[in-house]
């Protein structure tokens, strides 16, 4: 009886598994769908259990095809989820080169650091010796709400240019920078609620950089626009996946330039809306090749995972990338330094059909932002 037991939870196990593995590439915008696309390397430990408990039923019975039938399919499974997650290793190759850069070399640098500080957090003090210990260039801050734009206020003294909203309910995003800036805009891609930042920066010794700071609405997240968290629905995928269309969009219409974008995607760096995301504009992840930098939940060292990115074009090369601990917040901030190098100023060679699959995705964003009054003007 104990033995059939044991082949049953391995059978359902291995199902489960199997199931939430390949859910992902179901065409939904569902949010419970998209969700699995988060926990891949979660997963991947996972499939340890059932692969025990599979090999002590073979011990106890003796081998026979079912077992071989159910190892194939962990193994499988298994192989699935590390195709997504071994990109993110020393294994793979990188993207962005690596460059030794020496101070006195005179080569054009510049430090970028991008932080969620969660608006719920109150540790603005130490948020602000963070920043003082890293000593970015250009620095993003993502939920910022009027407390926090008021316990952050003396950044305005060390930095000579900031642009942003500031907006409650984890919707406020400013940019700090000390580069001088030639342009700037906040804009709101797809919801009023939510904006996006978009400079220019005029690094001296290479010229103008264009630079995007977001911050897309996560699936799952309950719609707070009613006020009743037990009534009001789940957000789907689809405004996300909108947001991050059209600001590749915003790259591929300007591929000349140089390029960099951060933000909390609120998407991890192997799903398909990202990697949609890099093969529209060609812009590369510093990650690929080195590691795989999860950074939330910063609480929860066994559910963590990439959500928060730095995507740079061509003509920068990596100095440094790191996640640095923000006190009080659930998210690490993502530093980059980067030296700037030759740009070859290639165009994005995005095929018809993701380029297609990308309207189709704002198209949909768009609907679904209408459907919950939160449709924004600026939509393209």
């Amino acid at each position: 009886m104990v033995l059939k037991s044991l082949l049953w939870t391995v059978r359902v196990l291995t199902l489960l598994m199997a199931v939430v593995s390949v859910l992902p590439m179901i065409p939904s915008g569902q949010w419970w769908v998209r969700l699995w696309d988060f926990p891949r390397l979660q997963l991947t430990w996972a499939l340890v259990v059932p692969l025990v408990l599979l090999a002590v039923h073979a011990w106890r019975k003796r081998p026979r095809t079912e077992h071989a039938v159910w190892l194939a399919v962990l193994l499988a499974t298994g192989g699935w989820q590390l195709s997504h997650i071994l990109p993110f290793t020393s294994l793979w190759s990188t993207e962005v080169p690596s460059a030794e850069v020496q101070p006195d070399e005179g080569r054009s640098t510049l430090k970028v650091m991008s932080a969620n500080v969660d608006y719920t957090n109150d540790r603005y003090a130490e948020l602000l010796a963070t920043v003082r210990r890293e000593d970015p260039d250009v620095l993003l801050l993502i939920e910022v709400n009027r407390a926090w734009a008021e316990g952050v206020a003396s950044l305005d003294q060390h930095y000579a240019h900031r642009v942003g909203e500031v907006r409650g309910e984890g919707l406020g995003i400013l940019l700090w920078s000390r580069i001088p800036l030639l342009e700037q805009e906040v804009k709101h891609l797809i919801s009023d609620r939510r904006p996006s930042i978009f400079v220019t920066l005029d690094v001296p010794g290479v010229g103008p950089v264009r630079y995007i700071g977001t911050h897309p609405v996560p699936p799952g997240l309950r719609d707070r626009i009613s006020h009743n968290d037990e009534t009001s629905e789940r957000r789907d995928s689809r405004v996300r996946d909108a947001e991050l269309m059209l600001v590749a969009r915003h790259v591929e219409n300007d591929s000349d330039n140089r390029w960099i974008v951060t933000g909390d995607f609120n998407d991890v760096a192997w799903s398909d809306t990202t990697r949609l995301f890099a093969d529209l504009t060609d812009l590369k992840d510093p990650r690929r090749g080195r590691r795989l930098l999860s950074t939330y939940h910063a609480e929860r060292p066994l559910w963590r995972y990439p959500i928060d990115h730095l995507f740079v074009s061509d003509g920068f090369h990596l100095i440094d990338l790191d996640r640095v601990r923000v006190p009080g917040s659930d998210h690490f901030a993502v530093t980059a330094t980067l030296a700037v190098a030759m740009k070859d100023h290639g165009k994005p060679e995005a095929s018809e059909k993701e380029e297609e699959k990308a309207q189709e995705m704002v198209e949909e964003g768009t609907e679904d932002a209408a459907e919950h009054d939160v449709s924004s003007s600026q939509s393209d």
